[in-house]
C-alpha cells in the first residue's frame, strides 16, 4: 500500500485506516471527538483538518446513495482484482495499529 494514492486531500492509506477507525471508536456526542480522532490518526493532522475529511466523506456516501454515481466511468477505469478468499478489511497490520493506540 506504500504507492496508494493521495488522493483524498493528501492522506496516506494508513492514516485514512486510522480515520476510519478512530471514527468508530471515538462517540460522536464526545466534546473533543475532532483532537481525539487527529490524535489517532498519528497527530499529522489538525482536528479541523480532521472534520474536513470528514464532511468529505459524509458529501461522498451521499452521493453515492443518491444513485448518481457515473457507472461508466467506473467500467472504464482500471480495477484491481481482489481475492475474496482474503480479508481485506482488517489485517494484523490494523490490529496492531488498535493496540499501539491510547483511546481511553
Amino acid at each position: 500500500m506504500d504507492n496508494f494514492p493521495k488522493v483524498l486531500c493528501g492522506w496516506s492509506w494508513e492514516e485514512n485506516k486510522l480515520f476510519e477507525l478512530a471514527l468508530a471508536l471515538v462517540d460522536e456526542q464526545h466534546p473533543d471527538r475532532w483532537e481525539v480522532v487527529a490524535a489517532m490518526v498519528g497527530g499529522e493532522k489538525s482536528a479541523e483538518e480532521v472534520e474536513k475529511h470528514y464532511v468529505i466523506l459524509l458529501e461522498d456516501l451521499q452521493f453515492i446513495e443518491s444513485g448518481k454515481l457515473d457507472h461508466k466511468l467506473v467500467e472504464a477505469q482500471s480495477c484491481i482484482q481482489v481475492d475474496c478468499n482474503q480479508s481485506v478489511c482488517w489485517t494484523d497490520e490494523d490490529n496492531n495499529l488498535l493496540v499501539r493506540l491510547d483511546i481511553s
